[in-house]
Formats: C-alpha cells, structure tokens, sequence
C-alpha cells in the first residue's frame, strides 16, 4: 500500500489548552477513511494541520510527492465578487488551467496558443470538463453560473465549495462535515459520486448512513490515543464496544492483583534484595495500570418537561406564500401527545417557514393555529445563538435562569446542569470563543432544554454535534415524554426518532406519510419504478389476450412461499419482544445503565422490524 500522508507523534496546543498529544496514524493510497472523535479534541484542527493550513507544535506530516490534495472546509474561503463560474476556475487544476489558456487563446486569436492549448487538453481528456462542473453544480442546486459570490446564502456558498473540491478531482480529498447544508437528495447523490470516486478520502462527518456506506475504515481519537478500525460505521461500534469492555476487564485484573502486591509490599521487611525491588517496580507500574479507566462520559439529558395538556396544537386550513411561490396550501392538523415527526423536503420548500408558523413567529396568510394553554415550546434553531464572544460558558447559562426548577419541586444550580452536558468547573468559567463549534451547538441545546419544553422543535440539530451526543441525544428523544418536530438531513437520526413524516413538495403540498425516512424513500423509489415501467399496451391478437388472462400476476415461488410463513412468525415474536421490552423501560425499575441498554435493544428491534414488515408487505402483493 502506497503511503499519501504520515503524521508522526503530532501534538497542538493554542494557548493553554492541549488538544492533542503525540499522535500518529497513516493514509494510504484507496483508502476511504472517517475520523470519529469527541467535540472540543481537535478533529477540525487535525486536518487543517494535515492540509497544511496550520503548523503543528510539534511533530511532522509527511506527504507523498505529487499528490494534490483538496480540503473541504466548514467555512469556505470564497472570492465573493467572482462569478459562479469564475470561482470555479480560480484552481489549481491542470484541467481547468488547460481549458482557461485555450479561451485566453481563442480571444486574442493566437493560432500557435490555440494549438498548444488544444494539445494540453487533448492529453488531459479536458474536452468534457465544463459538461462535468455543470452536471456537479445543478446535482448541488447551484443552477445560475453569472451569479456573485457575494450573493449566495451561506449554504449556497458552501455547496460551491463542495462543488469546487471535487471538480479539482485531488488524489486526496480532505472533508470536514460535507453533508451540512444539503438537502437529503444531494446527500445522497454525494454518496453515490464518493463512492464511485478514485479518490482517497478523509473526513468528519456526524451522518452514520453517510459513513457507514462510504468509509471502508474508522480512525477513532480517544482520549489521546489512535484507534483504528478496518470496515465501516456498524463494524467500529462492535469493535469499538470489545475493546472497551477489554480494557476494563484488564484494568479489574490490575486491581485484584495489585490487592496482593499491596499486602505483599506491606509485609516486606526492610532490607530489599534485588528480586525485591524488581518486584517494587512491578508494583507501581500495576498501580498505574489499575487506576486507568475509559473516559467514556456521557452527556445527561435528563432535565425534565413541562406537563402537557389534552389540547396541544391544532391547526386549522394554514397557507402561506412569498410572492408567487407557494409553501403551504390549506394544511390541516390536530396534533398528539408523544408524536414524533419529521419534515422532509427539498432546500426552498417550507420546512422552516413552517416551524415558524408554529411558533407564531410568523403568520399565515389564511387559517388558524390554536396551541393549548399548557404547551411550552423549547425551539432548536439551525442558526443557533449568536453567543457572546468574550461571554464565559456559566453566563450564557445565567442569563436564562441560575436554577432550573422541575416539576416535582426539585432544583439544580446553572453549575450542575453544565456538568451533566459535560462542562467541567474548568470550562464553566472559559470563553465561550474558546470552545469548538461542536461544543458551542451543545451549549446552545443545553439553554433549550433547560426551559423545560414539552413541544421540542429541532431545526437541522445535527449539525456539528459529535456521534457521541447525537446517541445521547436520541435516547433523549426517543423517551421524550412530549411532542417532537424534527427537521434534519440526518437520515440515522430521524429513522431512530420519527413516527411518521410531514412530507413538502415546494408546490404547496404537504402530505402526511407514516413511517420513517428509509420506508419513505424505499416507497418513492418503487413508485418512480413503477411510473418508468408503465408503458402504454400495445394491441395484441386474441389468443395473446387469453395466454395473458390465464397467466395472470406473478405467483409466489416456494422459497418465497417459506420465506413469507417464516416472516410472519418472526413478526409476531419481535413485537412480543418489543412490548416486552417496552414494559421493562416503563417499569420504573431499572437502572441508568439499564435503561441505556434496553433503549438500545429497542431500538435496533425496531429497526428489524421495519425491514421485516417491509419485505412482508411486498411479498403479500403476490399471495392468492
């Protein structure tokens, strides 16, 4: 294997704070690999350091010569007064250079640059270039190429830059977080293109279906030590899971034999021989052995909500319109308590303008929203805080309220609650401007929370937060004991949490489907199947017209005919397993790790039901 880039004993610090220390892996050549670390341990200044956008402190990167390596930033360096277009062509690819000397050429009139231009490109297979940029930047909805930088909204801006990395085709393509700010249809055709690509990947990203079907390897950073894992998503969280568990059972060996050394060393006399002190040693390296342990912690969620009332909201023939673009036409709806649903449509199609009519943040242009006198909303922003700079973490948390007082006449200090969103006393008192993005969206989702909602709305809360809260977080939600509206392009996400979808068409539509975002998808999909296979009949003779009668539809064959019996008896097993299941977590009885344990347990039933009940329905098409 071809070695591209090699960090060696890697180390950064910005100011007092230590991000990571003697750190060393290698990418090779083929080689799809995702990082996975906690927020605030450097993952984004990892790679700004690995494409030499920053130094060290110490240590060394070592690059192969000749690789062009790409980097996809989470806040991209654009020329806002360049057309679309002209930033496109402000690279260092010899392609698009090629292409740039063959216009200059062409308007100067200079027949010997024509020719050696012509030539360039020829050698290069640059001929179809703009036919590619142009197929890349309408995939990412970016469809008027004289438009100004300076114009794009922030999420336009950052699919140009998506777009610009991968038409510079790098040998090494560095990305961090590359599914913020796309749709669900362009995640999935990104997917789709880094998957097919040649090129050797690195990146962060929180989307778990995302990794787990581009990745073919995970490079975990914990707790100043380099894990690394050969297979996808699914298969790092076995691993990952065996070697904690093994780490644990060493260090409770350490510790029942360092009770024996303890007594050994205790009754020793004083005058040490050389097996003595050889045996000392031994003792103290066991000592440090057994008071290890994995720094594992777990952001607690578990804040409280308000009660909620029989009447929640009720929205009675809502529209609203900008202009001549309709969002939503005459939508009607009661909602219930506990539901969970998600909004799935396109960039542009309604989604926020409808989380802000049910918050009266905005008003329709015709229909009524009546909310209950009991609901109080906690209301997750894509945008966020705009938090103040030089404000320290335990101020934005004062600002709302020093104690947080729950239902049951119990109260905790702004101090604790930061501790169970894992701010330590330490960090409590930093600037807020020192820590990551990631823990800046866990702050901000610690002051909505706080509030004690029992109607959460999450715009896009996903974005920047690590795998480790997003788990946390969707237990969370899972056993909210409230209403949940969720817009997120996290497809893992709103399978583990939806009930059922508000689904927009950008024409003024918005349908209701029930179920999750993958039995959506596999239901679009079928039907865009069936629509491409419809055809017009063709007149046939008579006899064809009673062959076609007798043959009728396609009958089960005998392995689907098992499969089917079988599949029912699974059903009906899982579902007396999930109610099982459900009763034990209602029970009141078990404990935190319990709990954890059975939630997870849950979960991936339901997920395995799903798929069941899926494949059974398409199979009880064709029973007679």
């Amino acid at each position: 294997m071809t070695p591209y880039i090699q960090a060696e004993n890697l180390s950064k610090r910005i100011g007092d704070l230590l991000l990571f220390e003697n750190i060393s892996f290698t990418i090779f050549k083929d080689q799809k690999v995702a990082l996975i670390a906690k927020n605030g341990t450097g993952k984004t200044t990892l790679l700004e350091l690995l494409s030499a956008r920053d130094s060290p402190t110490d240590g060394k990167i070592t690059v192969t010569n000749d690789i062009k390596i790409g980097y996809f930033e989470q806040i991209p360096k654009l020329n806002t007064t360049n057309s679309v277009f002209d930033e496109i062509f402000q690279s260092d690819s010899e392609k698009l250079k090629a292409i740039q000397d063959f216009e200059l050429a062409v308007k100067h009139n200079n027949q010997d640059e024509i020719s050696k231009a012509s030539a360039k490109i020829d050698l290069l297979g640059a001929w179809d270039i703009e036919v590619t940029i142009k197929q890349i930047l309408t995939k990412l909805k970016i469809t008027n190429y004289e438009q100004k930088v300076g114009t794009l909204s922030g999420g336009q801006q950052k699919r140009l830059a998506l777009a610009k990395v991968l038409i510079d085709e790098p040998d090494l393509l560095i990305m961090d977080e590359p599914t913020n700010h796309l749709d669900l249809e362009m995640i999935e055709w990104l997917e789709e293109y880094l998957k097919r690509s040649n090129a050797t990947l690195l990146m962060v990203t929180h989307d778990r279906y995302f990794l787990d079907r581009v990745c073919n390897e995970i490079v975990e950073m914990d707790n100043n030590q380099i894990y690394r894992y050969n297979g996808n998503y699914t298969y790092f969280l076995q691993k990952r899971e065996e070697r904690i568990q093994q780490f644990q059972s060493s260090v409770e060996k350490a510790k029942n034999l360092l009770k024996t050394e303890l007594e050994w060393i205790r009754r020793m006399p004083k005058a040490r021989g050389t097996k003595a002190k050889y045996r000392i040693d031994s003792f103290y390296e066991l000592k440090e052995k057994a008071g290890q342990r994995v720094k594992d912690e777990n952001i607690d969620l578990s804040v409280g909500t308000s009660r909620l009332g029989k009447k929640i909201i009720e929205i009675n023939n809502v529209s609203k319109s900008y202009g001549e673009i309709d969002l939503i036409t005459n939508f009607s709806y009661n909602f219930s308590r506990f539901e969970k649903i998600g909004l799935v449509g396109n960039n542009g199609t309604g989604k926020t303008t409808f989380l802000n009519i049910l918050t009266e943040s905005i008003s329709p242009d015709k229909g009524k929203i009546e909310i209950g006198k009991t609901v109080k909303f906690g209301y997750y922003k894509q945008d966020g805080i705009h938090f103040k700079p030089k404000d320290k973490v335990i101020d934005a948390v004062n600002k709302i309220a020093e104690y947080i007082y729950f239902g049951n006449g119990q109260k905790m200090s702004s101090t604790q609650l930061l501790t169970r969103f894992l701010f330590p006393p330490e960090t409590q008192y930093s600037y807020i401007e020192k820590l990551s993005g990631g823990e800046q969206r866990r702050l901000y989702l610690c002051t909505v929370l706080m509030q004690n909602p029992n109607f959460l709305i999450l715009d896009e809360p996903t974005n920047d937060l690590d795998i480790m809260t997003l788990n946390v977080l969707e237990e969370y939600l899972a056993e909210f004991p409230g209403c949940v509206v969720i817009v997120s392009h996290d497809r893992f996400f709103m399978d583990k949490i939806v009930d059922h979808l508000f689904v927009f068409d950008g024409k003024g539509a918005v349908k209701d489907f029930p179920g999750n975002y993958t039995l959506y998808r596999s239901w679009l999909e079928e039907n865009n199947q069936k629509a491409k296979t419809t055809k017009e009949p063709k007149p046939v003779a008579n006899h064809q017209k009673e062959a076609q009668k007798s043959v009728g539809k396609r009958k089960l064959s005998f392995n689907e005919k098992r499969e089917f019996e079988q599949l029912e008896t699974e059903i009906a097993k899982m579902e007396t397993e999930k109610s099982q299941l459900e009763e034990e977590l209602n029970s009141g009885g078990l404990s935190h790790e319990e709990l954890f344990k059975k939630s997870e347990q849950l979960n991936h039933l339901k997920m395995q039901l799903d798929e069941k009940e899926l494949r059974w329905l398409e199979l009880s098409e064709l029973v007679d």
